[in-house]
């Protein structure tokens, strides 16, 4: 089963509602906008559902087209994260899972960002966000990383690519500390934290990055995620192709003693 995008199905039909009252109202989003302290773009995003609806907009929103507390009791059921919309349903499942996996090709995982370096990668966002996003993505990325703090801790474990921590994302500055960061939570007893190394021929994992969970029901999910479309699913013979293969990868990265070993000569 596909279980990508569900998440965002409220914000779209919460957005439909709200273009069905502003047109009745005969007012552009423009005017809408003007009207409730929004610009025009900030109205046309909540209206497609790429943006929840944040602050008081709701609530103005329902006066100035008349709603009666429609646009208020649909508003409800609107998402108010900052996270990106494909990848709601996955943060959902992550928050109770009992184990998870991911392989990393090109940045450091979310889960090991530090402030200033998910900073820079969120910035680098096509096309580009409000600050106020930014900031806001910046502060829910940070904050799913209680689930590496927690206290039923989850087993964790990371295959990253040692070219994707060699890359000086946020200056010579943030990358020291990024990879001084990767070094204290490689260290934790629940997590387990290996490189690939960059001399190694072939391995399991050239196909892309992806993400596996286990859920205290024992149920497991993968997830696969390229230029903001992702895939989330349950379908028994990819989650089984996806945990072997990790497997694999796992057997071909460098332990994680000699992990740690390649990771601080990039602290020095």
């Amino acid at each position: 089963m596909h279980l990508g995008n569900e998440t965002s199905g409220n914000a779209v039909m919460f957005g439909r509602l709200l273009r069905h009252f502003r047109e009745r109202a005969g007012l552009s989003q423009e005017a809408l906008g003007g009207r409730i302290g929004f610009s025009k773009s900030q109205v046309a995003m909540v209206e497609r559902g790429n943006r929840p609806p944040r602050g008081p907009f709701v609530e103005r929103a329902d006066a100035a087209v008349g709603a009666q507390g429609a646009l208020i009791a649909a508003g409800g059921d609107v998402t108010g994260s900052y996270l990106a919309d494909w990848f709601e349903e996955l943060a959902k499942l992550e928050r109770k899972a009992v184990a998870r996996h991911s392989y990393e090709t090109h940045v450091v995982p979310g889960l090991l960002q530090t402030e200033a370096y998910a900073r820079t990668v969120l910035q680098a966002c096509y096309p580009p966000e409000d600050d106020d996003v930014i900031e806001g993505r910046v502060a829910s990325r940070l904050a799913r990383q209680a689930l590496i703090t927690r206290k039923n801790v989850p087993e964790i474990s990371f295959v990253i690519e040692l070219s994707a921590l060699a890359r000086p994302i946020g200056g010579r500055t943030a990358h020291r500390e990024q990879i001084a960061h990767i070094l204290n939570v490689a260290r934790m007893r629940h997590v387990t934290l290996q490189v690939m190394s960059p001399q190694r021929e072939t391995h399991g994992g050239l196909s892309g990055p992806f993400v596996l969970l286990e859920t205290e029901q024992r149920r497991r999910f993968a997830y696969l995620e390229v230029q903001s479309q992702s895939f989330l699913t349950d379908e028994d013979l990819t989650v089984a192709i996806l945990f072997g293969k990790y497997g694999t990868l796992r057997a071909q990265a460098l332990s994680p003693e000699e992990s740690q070993v390649e990771i601080e000569k990039l602290a020095r």
